[in-house]
């Protein structure tokens, strides 16, 4: 293994970063391809506001248990060929979305197609086989920020690509390209990639039912931690309700509360079943790990990620009414808030990198929460200027945040790498719905400084986050125990 980071370099870990993200930047494109062709396809097809509110609901919809099954996958058959289906599987909804004739049409490809929004879990394994401790934070940053741009991209190229395609259906074709983009890159990955460096072993988990955790007391810190998962899906559904979009009937709403109440005990049956064995004998101290660490992470996506899906969505209408620009000027200058990702994620790993994973996430939590401060005091009587550079300046700590996070995740325990990325990645998207629920009952200002708090209660919780220091231990298929240096 090559011990400089050179991005330019073409060596197989270099070349497996550049594979995954692409990939990721592919699956963004995908994800959020019909956001900046909203208007078109309105136009075309004669949609009203509720339904495209609707839309944007359920393109969300399916990511948060997306993202826990895919992390399980990704363990089970490795990234390569996970990575791989995904992105063949999901061309098909995006077709299907580029065909549609009418709103339901629409709803149920943009249904399945947030599906797609759990690619991020795959790559977050797949680039920690390839790169040491003391590099992961700027690879997985680099993987993730440069992935996350590619929402931001496809919303400056997808309204061009379907002007250049002209007339009722260009918005189609823009839409359908990526489909087709999709699926063969989903060959080129499966050529291109492989799971580990020649020579190293993938550690697979215990069991796939649940996740495996150590002690008595992680088990119930386990199921407490699954509760706002099956609350954001019963947000979801209500949303959906006849109280709210009217997409589903009273009956059908009433079945799927009662289906993730079933779904959520099953899921307690399960993780107690895979568990059992901890309330019986201790675990020997060279394979324990801390739970803990994966809940503390998972709240601070919560207010990272969670935020910047949740600040994406309404920044341009914010723009718009504190200053009383047009939509086009205002979506522009909300756009800044995305472009960070290029470089404000992977310096967040590079800081983890270097001053360690808890002083980073805990400088960063701070300046994201005083950035939300800021930007809750914003009003017509600023300076636009100042406005954009203070949106700018709490993106930077936002998506810094986000790469220290994903700096931390690898290190808790290997075998579960894909698990824990799951429930970490899932809880960025709980966060967005809880944010967009609470906005659509309060102002502006509310919104920020309710993130604000939010993100001030990750920052005492990171107290109790415990760097990670010394080595993992993995069993080998042989039987001996493999020591993974995690500093």
């Amino acid at each position: 293994m090559e011990n400089r980071f050179n991005l330019l370099a073409l060596t197989p870990r270099m070349k497996t970063l550049h594979y995954s993200w692409i990939a990721f930047f592919i699956t963004f494109v995908v994800w959020f391809n019909h956001a900046p062709l909203l208007t078109l396809i309105a136009d075309s097809l004669g949609l009203t506001s509720q339904e495209i509110k609707t839309l944007l609901i359920l393109n969300v919809a399916l990511t948060i248990p997306a993202r826990i099954i895919i992390g399980v996958v990704t363990d089970h058959f490795g990234p390569r060929k996970t990575y791989s289906f995904l992105l063949l599987f999901c061309s098909v909804p995006c077709i299907m979305f580029a065909c549609a004739d009418d709103f339901e049409q629409l709803a149920m490809a943009r249904f399945l197609l947030g599906f797609i929004g759990a690619g991020f879990v795959v790559g977050i394994r797949l680039v920690s086989e390839w790169f040491p401790a003391n590099q992961l934070g700027l690879a997985e940053g680099i993987y993730g920020g440069w992935g996350n741009f590619g929402s931001a991209a496809g919303a400056m190229v997808l309204p061009l690509l379907a002007l250049w395609f002209g007339g009722d259906d260009g918005w189609r074709w823009a839409v359908g390209s990526t489909g087709v983009i999709c699926f063969l890159y989903a060959f080129v990955f499966y050529f291109g990639v492989k799971d580990t460096p020649d020579g190293s072993t993938y550690f697979k988990p215990k069991s796939y039912k649940a996740m495996e955790v150590t002690s008595a007391g992680d088990f119930f810190l386990l199921i407490v931690m699954q509760i706002p998962l099956f609350l954001a899906l019963g947000l979801l559904n209500w949303k959906l309700s006849p109280q709210q979009s009217d997409l589903l009937s009273e009956h059908v709403t009433q079945l799927i509360y009662l289906a993730l109440v079933i779904l959520f005990f099953v899921q307690v049956r399960s993780a107690y079943q895979v568990n059992k064995g901890v309330f019986k004998q201790k675990v020997a101290p060279v394979h324990r790990y801390s739970f803990k660490q994966v809940a503390i992470l998972n709240v601070l996506y919560f207010a990272t990620f969670g935020s910047e899906l949740a600040v994406v969505s309404m920044l341009p209408l914010f723009y718009s009414e504190t200053f009383e620009l047009n939509m086009v000027y205002a979506g522009l200058l909300a756009s800044s808030y995305a472009f960070m990702n290029l470089l404000s994620r992977p310096m967040g790993g590079w800081f983890s990198d270097k001053f360690g994973r808890k002083k980073s996430l805990m400088l960063l939590t701070v300046g994201l929460s005083l950035g939300y401060v800021a930007m809750a005091m914003i009003t017509k009587e600023w300076p636009l200027l100042f406005a954009v550079l203070i949106t700018m300046a709490c993106s930077f700590f936002v998506q810094a945040g986000e790469g220290a996070v994903f700096s931390a995740v690898p290190l808790i325990k290997r075998r579960l790498t894909g698990q824990i990325a799951g429930m970490t990645g899932a809880y960025g998207n709980v966060g967005a719905v809880y944010y967009l629920t609470v906005l659509s009952f309060v102002n502006y200002q509310t919104f920020f400084w309710m993130v604000a708090v939010s993100s001030f209660i990750g920052l005492m919780m990171l107290f109790l986050f415990q760097e990670p220091e010394g080595t993992i231990a993995e069993i080998l298929p042989s039987g001996k125990i493999e020591l993974i240096r995690v500093e």
